[in-house]
Protein backbone atom coordinates (compact mmCIF):
# COMPACT_ATOMS: atom_id res chain seq x y z
CA UNK A 1 0.00 0.00 0.00
CA UNK A 2 1.58 3.24 -0.79
CA UNK A 3 -0.12 6.64 1.18
CA UNK A 4 0.18 10.20 0.36
CA UNK A 5 2.48 12.17 3.06
CA UNK A 6 2.95 15.96 2.66
CA UNK A 7 5.50 17.23 4.86
CA UNK A 8 4.99 20.69 6.32
CA UNK A 9 7.76 23.20 6.15
CA UNK A 10 8.19 22.95 10.27
CA UNK A 11 8.85 19.06 9.39
CA UNK A 12 10.99 19.98 6.26
CA UNK A 13 14.96 18.32 6.11
CA UNK A 14 13.48 15.14 9.20
CA UNK A 15 13.46 11.97 7.40
CA UNK A 16 10.30 10.34 6.30
CA UNK A 17 9.17 7.63 9.47
CA UNK A 18 10.76 4.45 7.71
CA UNK A 19 10.82 0.58 8.71
CA UNK A 20 14.07 0.44 10.76
CA UNK A 21 14.00 -3.67 9.83
CA UNK A 22 12.75 -5.67 7.01
CA UNK A 23 9.54 -7.50 9.81
CA UNK A 24 8.95 -3.91 11.20
CA UNK A 25 5.38 -3.64 11.89
CA UNK A 26 5.64 0.05 12.36
CA UNK A 27 7.45 3.27 11.48
CA UNK A 28 8.98 5.47 13.75
CA UNK A 29 7.27 9.25 13.81
CA UNK A 30 9.79 12.26 14.19
CA UNK A 31 9.19 15.38 16.30
CA UNK A 32 9.46 17.94 14.37
CA UNK A 33 10.19 20.71 17.12
CA UNK A 34 12.43 23.54 16.01
CA UNK A 35 16.18 23.31 15.44
CA UNK A 36 18.11 23.82 18.24
CA UNK A 37 15.11 23.86 20.59
CA UNK A 38 15.05 21.71 23.39
CA UNK A 39 11.80 20.73 25.31
CA UNK A 40 11.93 19.26 28.46
CA UNK A 41 9.00 16.84 29.81
CA UNK A 42 8.98 17.10 33.26
CA UNK A 43 7.80 13.79 35.47
CA UNK A 44 4.03 13.70 34.97
CA UNK A 45 4.41 16.68 32.19
CA UNK A 46 2.29 15.86 29.03
CA UNK A 47 3.38 17.58 26.06
CA UNK A 48 1.36 17.36 21.74
CA UNK A 49 4.53 17.15 19.93
CA UNK A 50 4.49 17.94 16.04
CA UNK A 51 5.57 15.60 13.26
CA UNK A 52 5.55 18.06 10.67
CA UNK A 53 3.37 15.10 8.89
CA UNK A 54 -0.33 15.15 6.95
CA UNK A 55 -1.15 11.91 5.60
CA UNK A 56 -4.42 10.66 3.34
CA UNK A 57 -5.01 7.65 4.83
CA UNK A 58 -7.28 4.79 2.55
CA UNK A 59 -10.80 4.32 3.28
CA UNK A 60 -11.15 1.07 5.08
CA UNK A 61 -8.09 1.80 6.93
CA UNK A 62 -6.41 3.74 9.87
CA UNK A 63 -3.24 4.77 11.37
CA UNK A 64 -2.43 3.63 15.15
CA UNK A 65 0.32 5.78 17.11
CA UNK A 66 2.31 3.85 19.80
CA UNK A 67 4.61 3.93 21.98
CA UNK A 68 8.11 3.41 21.45
CA UNK A 69 9.51 0.34 23.63
CA UNK A 70 13.19 1.58 24.28
CA UNK A 71 11.66 5.24 25.48
CA UNK A 72 9.21 3.72 28.13
CA UNK A 73 11.37 1.28 29.02
CA UNK A 74 14.38 3.65 29.98
CA UNK A 75 12.63 7.16 30.69
CA UNK A 76 8.94 5.89 31.08
CA UNK A 77 7.85 8.13 28.25
CA UNK A 78 4.84 7.07 26.46
CA UNK A 79 1.51 8.06 24.56
CA UNK A 80 -0.91 9.16 26.59
CA UNK A 81 -4.10 8.20 24.42
CA UNK A 82 -2.45 5.28 23.25
CA UNK A 83 -3.34 3.92 20.50
CA UNK A 84 -3.77 7.37 18.93
CA UNK A 85 -6.06 6.74 15.79
CA UNK A 86 -5.96 8.48 12.70
CA UNK A 87 -8.90 8.13 10.32
CA UNK A 88 -8.93 7.92 7.28
CA UNK A 89 -10.66 11.01 6.37
CA UNK A 90 -8.10 13.40 8.64
CA UNK A 91 -6.25 15.58 7.13
CA UNK A 92 -4.67 17.66 9.89
CA UNK A 93 -0.58 17.11 10.95
CA UNK A 94 -0.30 14.25 12.84
CA UNK A 95 0.52 15.07 16.68
CA UNK A 96 2.00 13.14 19.25
CA UNK A 97 0.58 13.39 23.02
CA UNK A 98 3.30 12.00 24.86
CA UNK A 99 3.95 11.96 28.89
CA UNK A 100 6.60 11.84 31.08
CA UNK A 101 5.52 8.63 33.56
CA UNK A 102 8.88 8.27 34.79
CA UNK A 103 11.18 10.02 37.77
CA UNK A 104 13.65 12.44 35.95
CA UNK A 105 12.96 15.40 32.88
CA UNK A 106 13.27 14.71 29.66
CA UNK A 107 14.30 16.51 27.07
CA UNK A 108 13.17 16.64 23.40
CA UNK A 109 15.19 17.51 20.40
CA UNK A 110 14.28 17.64 17.10
CA UNK A 111 14.22 14.50 14.82
CA UNK A 112 13.93 12.24 17.55
CA UNK A 113 11.92 9.42 17.37
CA UNK A 114 8.70 9.42 19.89
CA UNK A 115 6.49 7.07 18.69
CA UNK A 116 5.51 4.57 16.17
CA UNK A 117 3.00 4.46 13.12
CA UNK A 118 1.09 1.27 11.81
CA UNK A 119 -1.41 1.21 9.25
CA UNK A 120 -4.35 -1.16 10.14
CA UNK A 121 -7.52 -2.20 8.55
CA UNK A 122 -10.82 -1.00 10.36
CA UNK A 123 -14.36 -3.36 10.11
CA UNK A 124 -17.50 -0.84 9.90
CA UNK A 125 -20.43 -1.91 11.13
CA UNK A 126 -24.04 -1.18 12.42
CA UNK A 127 -25.58 -1.79 15.47
CA UNK A 128 -28.84 -4.33 15.92
CA UNK A 129 -31.07 -2.86 18.10
CA UNK A 130 -34.77 -3.07 17.20
CA UNK A 131 -35.32 -1.36 18.80
CA UNK A 132 -33.33 -3.10 21.52
CA UNK A 133 -31.92 -6.79 21.44
CA UNK A 134 -33.53 -8.36 24.90
CA UNK A 135 -30.90 -11.25 25.33
CA UNK A 136 -27.51 -11.09 23.82
CA UNK A 137 -26.75 -14.62 24.46
CA UNK A 138 -25.23 -16.35 27.21
CA UNK A 139 -21.24 -17.29 27.33
CA UNK A 140 -18.75 -19.24 29.69
CA UNK A 141 -17.26 -15.86 31.13
CA UNK A 142 -20.84 -14.11 30.87
CA UNK A 143 -20.13 -10.63 33.31
CA UNK A 144 -17.11 -11.36 34.00
CA UNK A 145 -14.88 -8.26 34.16
CA UNK A 146 -11.76 -6.92 35.57
CA UNK A 147 -9.66 -9.81 36.75
CA UNK A 148 -12.04 -12.40 36.25
CA UNK A 149 -9.82 -14.56 33.75
CA UNK A 150 -6.57 -14.52 36.20
CA UNK A 151 -4.19 -11.84 37.59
Amino acid sequence: MRIPVHQLPHGLGLDLPAAATAHAAGMDLPAAIPEGEIWTLAPGQRRLVPTGLVLAIPPGFEAQVRPRSGLALRHGLTVLNAPGTIDADYRGEVAVLLINHGEAPFELRRGERIAQLLVAPVASWTWLAEPTVEALGDTARGEGGYGSTGR
